[in-house]
């Protein structure tokens, strides 16, 4: 596959860029830092994510994209959701369909309740960002999946995650590792198409 990574020099990204390499599939890393990519893409668009032209460039000719933003912090607080609007007006410039986004998974939660809502109160703006990108993709005409995830480790990975359309029972922390494994699974499986999933680790 062809594939656009945006956010490929990131904690989880990084684990991405080295299992979609792994895998033989043609990498196009968009990053804000190029120096600081760990692993060697077929290509390197750098800039920032909100930048039109630059977007395009990367994912032109892509068979999916994937997009691991953070969402914002005080200075820049809607930095996840308006890159967010730029890769999905760039899609569709360029006729690229698949977007595979990731967003936290306590944005929705409801359990445990005392740590979810003093997340909450910490992560208010990234947590409001995080939102905001969800909509935005929810109201696009792409083929997008939603992927949201749980409390994320550099530990060694487990082999195999929960995904879950509903709420998760009792949420357990992912490994990044993991992750990685995950969202190229969907992007290869082309499954989960239009809906927003829930992921944790076993």
């Amino acid at each position: 596959m062809n594939l656009t990574l945006v956010g490929s020099t990131g904690r989880t990204g990084r684990y991405v860029l080295a299992e979609a390499l792994r895998r033989d599939h043609r990498v196009t890393a968009f990053t804000r830092n190029a120096a600081a990519l760990e692993a060697r893409p077929h290509a390197v668009v750098e800039g920032d994510g909100r930048d039109l032209d630059k977007m395009r460039t990367a994912v032109e000719g892509a068979d999916a994209v994937i997009s691991i933003i953070n969402g914002g912090g005080r200075d820049d607080p809607h930095r996840a959701a308006e890159a967010t609007r730029t890769i999905i007006q760039a899609m569709t410039d360029t006729g690229v369909e698949r977007l595979i986004v990731t967003t936290p998974y306590p944005i929705v939660a409801r359990k445990p309740f005392l740590l979810i809502w003093l997340l909450r109160r910490l992560l208010a703006t990234p947590y409001a960002d995080a939102r905001d990108l969800e909509q935005t993709v929810n109201a696009s005409d792409l083929d997008w999946t939603i992927v949201r995830l749980t409390r994320l480790t550099d530990r060694p990975a487990v082999g195999a995650v929960v995904i879950r359309r509903e709420l998760l029972a009792k949420p357990r922390g992912l490994t990044r590792a993991d992750v990685a494994t995950t969202l190229l699974d969907i992007a290869e499986g082309g499954h989960l198409s239009g809906v927003a999933v829930n992921v944790h680790g076993r």
